[in-house]
Protein backbone atom coordinates (compact mmCIF):
# COMPACT_ATOMS: atom_id res chain seq x y z
CA UNK A 1 0.00 0.00 0.00
CA UNK A 2 2.33 2.57 -1.36
CA UNK A 3 2.19 5.71 -3.38
CA UNK A 4 -0.56 8.29 -3.38
CA UNK A 5 -2.31 8.43 0.24
CA UNK A 6 -5.87 7.53 0.07
CA UNK A 7 -8.36 10.80 1.19
CA UNK A 8 -10.71 9.12 3.30
CA UNK A 9 -10.15 8.69 7.09
CA UNK A 10 -11.48 6.49 10.10
CA UNK A 11 -11.43 7.09 14.08
CA UNK A 12 -10.87 3.44 15.03
CA UNK A 13 -10.15 2.54 18.90
CA UNK A 14 -6.53 1.21 18.37
CA UNK A 15 -4.23 0.38 15.74
CA UNK A 16 -4.42 -3.30 15.23
CA UNK A 17 -3.98 -5.78 12.86
CA UNK A 18 -7.78 -6.42 12.44
CA UNK A 19 -9.88 -3.58 13.43
CA UNK A 20 -13.56 -3.92 13.26
CA UNK A 21 -15.92 -1.19 12.50
CA UNK A 22 -19.26 -1.08 13.96
CA UNK A 23 -22.79 -0.67 11.63
CA UNK A 24 -22.15 3.19 11.33
CA UNK A 25 -18.95 3.35 9.99
CA UNK A 26 -19.85 0.35 7.56
CA UNK A 27 -22.77 2.62 6.41
CA UNK A 28 -20.24 5.66 5.95
CA UNK A 29 -18.25 3.64 3.88
CA UNK A 30 -20.90 2.43 1.44
CA UNK A 31 -21.70 6.41 1.36
CA UNK A 32 -18.38 6.82 0.29
CA UNK A 33 -18.95 3.89 -2.47
CA UNK A 34 -15.55 1.96 -1.12
CA UNK A 35 -15.94 -1.79 -1.22
CA UNK A 36 -13.36 -4.18 -0.41
CA UNK A 37 -9.99 -3.89 -1.14
CA UNK A 38 -9.79 -0.32 -1.18
CA UNK A 39 -7.71 1.33 1.37
CA UNK A 40 -8.34 4.25 4.22
CA UNK A 41 -6.08 5.96 6.70
CA UNK A 42 -7.13 5.20 10.16
CA UNK A 43 -6.41 7.07 13.17
CA UNK A 44 -6.62 6.29 17.03
CA UNK A 45 -7.20 9.74 18.11
CA UNK A 46 -4.39 9.81 19.97
CA UNK A 47 -1.79 10.71 17.75
CA UNK A 48 -0.83 6.95 15.73
CA UNK A 49 -2.06 6.68 12.02
CA UNK A 50 -2.22 4.40 9.38
CA UNK A 51 -3.50 3.03 6.12
CA UNK A 52 -5.09 0.06 5.94
CA UNK A 53 -7.21 -2.21 3.43
CA UNK A 54 -10.94 -2.98 3.99
CA UNK A 55 -10.79 -6.90 4.03
CA UNK A 56 -14.82 -7.42 4.31
CA UNK A 57 -17.75 -4.92 3.88
CA UNK A 58 -21.37 -5.46 4.76
CA UNK A 59 -24.28 -3.32 6.01
CA UNK A 60 -23.75 -4.05 9.39
CA UNK A 61 -19.64 -3.93 10.06
CA UNK A 62 -16.48 -3.55 8.02
CA UNK A 63 -13.46 -5.13 8.57
CA UNK A 64 -9.96 -3.45 8.01
CA UNK A 65 -6.35 -4.90 7.93
CA UNK A 66 -3.84 -2.75 8.68
CA UNK A 67 -1.06 -1.32 6.51
CA UNK A 68 2.12 0.72 7.03
CA UNK A 69 2.55 3.94 9.68
CA UNK A 70 1.71 7.12 7.98
CA UNK A 71 2.28 10.67 9.53
CA UNK A 72 -0.40 13.03 11.00
CA UNK A 73 -0.68 16.49 10.80
CA UNK A 74 2.16 18.21 12.82
CA UNK A 75 1.09 19.17 16.77
CA UNK A 76 2.12 22.41 18.44
CA UNK A 77 5.12 21.65 20.42
CA UNK A 78 3.58 21.57 23.61
CA UNK A 79 0.17 20.72 24.39
CA UNK A 80 -2.15 23.01 24.27
CA UNK A 81 -5.29 23.49 26.13
CA UNK A 82 -8.24 25.99 25.07
CA UNK A 83 -10.07 26.89 28.52
CA UNK A 84 -13.39 28.67 27.26
CA UNK A 85 -16.17 29.81 29.62
CA UNK A 86 -19.60 28.16 28.89
CA UNK A 87 -21.44 30.04 25.73
CA UNK A 88 -25.32 30.22 24.62
CA UNK A 89 -26.85 27.55 22.07
CA UNK A 90 -23.99 26.25 19.14
CA UNK A 91 -21.31 29.10 19.76
CA UNK A 92 -19.37 26.31 21.65
CA UNK A 93 -19.31 24.33 18.74
CA UNK A 94 -17.67 26.63 17.05
CA UNK A 95 -15.19 26.98 19.44
CA UNK A 96 -14.32 23.27 19.68
CA UNK A 97 -14.38 22.59 15.75
CA UNK A 98 -11.80 25.66 15.36
CA UNK A 99 -9.53 24.71 18.53
CA UNK A 100 -9.44 21.72 17.22
CA UNK A 101 -8.29 22.70 13.66
CA UNK A 102 -5.52 24.94 15.12
CA UNK A 103 -3.77 22.12 17.38
CA UNK A 104 -5.54 22.04 20.77
CA UNK A 105 -4.62 19.03 22.97
CA UNK A 106 -7.49 19.31 25.30
CA UNK A 107 -10.49 21.69 25.62
CA UNK A 108 -11.70 22.31 29.28
CA UNK A 109 -15.00 24.20 29.50
CA UNK A 110 -15.22 26.62 32.37
CA UNK A 111 -18.36 28.32 34.76
CA UNK A 112 -17.15 31.74 35.18
CA UNK A 113 -18.97 34.76 37.00
CA UNK A 114 -20.63 36.10 33.93
CA UNK A 115 -21.04 32.89 31.96
CA UNK A 116 -24.40 32.72 29.93
CA UNK A 117 -25.00 29.24 30.80
CA UNK A 118 -24.64 27.48 34.32
CA UNK A 119 -24.15 23.86 33.26
CA UNK A 120 -24.36 21.64 30.50
CA UNK A 121 -25.86 18.21 29.87
CA UNK A 122 -23.98 15.19 28.99
CA UNK A 123 -25.77 14.79 25.67
CA UNK A 124 -24.21 18.01 25.12
CA UNK A 125 -20.82 17.33 26.13
CA UNK A 126 -21.17 13.87 23.75
CA UNK A 127 -22.19 16.22 20.95
CA UNK A 128 -19.14 18.56 21.17
CA UNK A 129 -16.92 15.68 21.41
CA UNK A 130 -18.22 14.24 18.58
CA UNK A 131 -17.65 17.87 16.56
CA UNK A 132 -14.07 17.59 17.80
CA UNK A 133 -13.66 13.82 16.13
CA UNK A 134 -15.26 15.04 12.79
CA UNK A 135 -12.67 18.06 13.17
CA UNK A 136 -10.00 16.24 13.73
CA UNK A 137 -10.69 14.24 10.90
CA UNK A 138 -11.28 17.20 8.44
CA UNK A 139 -8.31 18.73 9.14
CA UNK A 140 -6.30 15.61 8.91
CA UNK A 141 -5.18 15.22 12.76
CA UNK A 142 -4.40 12.09 14.17
CA UNK A 143 -5.64 13.27 18.01
CA UNK A 144 -8.80 14.38 19.34
CA UNK A 145 -9.06 16.92 21.95
CA UNK A 146 -11.06 15.94 24.60
CA UNK A 147 -14.07 18.28 25.52
CA UNK A 148 -13.93 18.14 29.21
CA UNK A 149 -16.78 18.68 31.70
CA UNK A 150 -17.22 22.35 32.98
CA UNK A 151 -15.24 23.01 36.49
CA UNK A 152 -15.38 26.52 38.47
CA UNK A 153 -12.92 28.31 36.98
CA UNK A 154 -11.70 29.17 40.54
CA UNK A 155 -11.08 24.97 40.71
CA UNK A 156 -9.05 24.93 37.33
CA UNK A 157 -5.70 24.69 37.27
CA UNK A 158 -4.10 25.46 34.35
CA UNK A 159 -0.25 24.70 32.65
CA UNK A 160 2.82 26.11 33.62
CA UNK A 161 2.08 28.95 30.90
CA UNK A 162 -0.92 30.41 31.15
CA UNK A 163 -2.60 33.24 28.96
CA UNK A 164 -5.88 34.94 29.79
CA UNK A 165 -6.92 37.45 26.98
CA UNK A 166 -7.63 40.93 28.57
CA UNK A 167 -8.55 43.94 26.32
CA UNK A 168 -6.28 46.88 26.88
CA UNK A 169 -3.20 44.61 28.01
CA UNK A 170 0.11 45.81 26.26
CA UNK A 171 1.51 42.24 26.40
CA UNK A 172 1.20 40.73 23.10
CA UNK A 173 1.10 36.70 22.51
CA UNK A 174 4.77 36.56 21.01
CA UNK A 175 6.22 38.01 24.54
CA UNK A 176 5.51 35.15 26.41
CA UNK A 177 4.98 32.19 24.25
CA UNK A 178 8.56 30.50 24.18
CA UNK A 179 6.92 26.85 23.93
CA UNK A 180 9.41 25.49 26.74
CA UNK A 181 6.44 24.09 28.80
CA UNK A 182 2.61 23.11 28.18
CA UNK A 183 0.60 26.19 27.31
CA UNK A 184 -2.99 27.09 28.52
CA UNK A 185 -5.27 29.71 27.19
CA UNK A 186 -7.91 30.98 28.88
CA UNK A 187 -11.22 33.68 27.79
CA UNK A 188 -14.33 34.80 29.15
CA UNK A 189 -17.83 34.93 28.23
CA UNK A 190 -19.85 37.78 26.28
CA UNK A 191 -19.14 40.12 28.97
CA UNK A 192 -15.50 38.74 29.50
CA UNK A 193 -14.29 37.74 32.77
CA UNK A 194 -14.01 40.41 35.80
CA UNK A 195 -11.79 42.22 36.69
CA UNK A 196 -11.35 40.14 39.98
CA UNK A 197 -11.51 36.89 37.97
CA UNK A 198 -8.53 38.56 35.63
CA UNK A 199 -6.60 39.60 39.27
CA UNK A 200 -6.41 36.09 40.37
CA UNK A 201 -5.25 34.74 37.23
CA UNK A 202 -2.31 36.98 37.24
CA UNK A 203 -1.62 36.39 40.77
CA UNK A 204 -1.27 33.11 40.23
CA UNK A 205 1.18 33.75 37.48
CA UNK A 206 -0.87 33.99 34.28
CA UNK A 207 -0.43 36.47 31.64
CA UNK A 208 -2.49 38.73 30.79
CA UNK A 209 -2.69 39.06 26.72
CA UNK A 210 -3.97 41.24 24.18
CA UNK A 211 -5.95 40.45 21.04
CA UNK A 212 -5.45 43.81 19.43
CA UNK A 213 -7.52 47.21 19.39
CA UNK A 214 -10.84 45.45 18.96
CA UNK A 215 -13.33 43.79 21.65
CA UNK A 216 -13.73 40.38 20.14
CA UNK A 217 -17.13 38.11 20.78
CA UNK A 218 -16.50 35.33 23.07
CA UNK A 219 -16.53 32.81 20.47
CA UNK A 220 -14.00 35.04 18.48
CA UNK A 221 -11.74 35.08 21.12
CA UNK A 222 -10.57 31.81 21.72
CA UNK A 223 -10.42 31.52 18.57
CA UNK A 224 -8.14 34.40 17.80
CA UNK A 225 -5.53 33.41 20.42
CA UNK A 226 -5.38 29.76 19.34
CA UNK A 227 -4.38 30.76 16.44
CA UNK A 228 -2.22 32.81 17.40
CA UNK A 229 0.19 31.47 19.65
CA UNK A 230 -0.47 27.89 17.33
CA UNK A 231 1.21 30.03 14.55
CA UNK A 232 4.67 30.66 16.45
CA UNK A 233 5.17 26.92 16.77
CA UNK A 234 4.47 25.49 13.41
Amino acid sequence: MTGRLPRHRLRVEALTDTMTLGPGEARHLHVLRLTAGDVVRVFDGRGAEALAEIAELSEVRAMLTLGEAVEGAAETPQPLTVAVALLKADKLSDVVRAATELGAAQIQLLVTARADVREIGDQKLVRLNRVAQEAAKQSRRAVVPPVLAPVPLARFQPADLTLVAQPGSSVRVSDVVTWEAPVTIITGPEGGLTDAEVQTLVQGGAHAVTLGPRILRAETAPVALLGAIAALGL
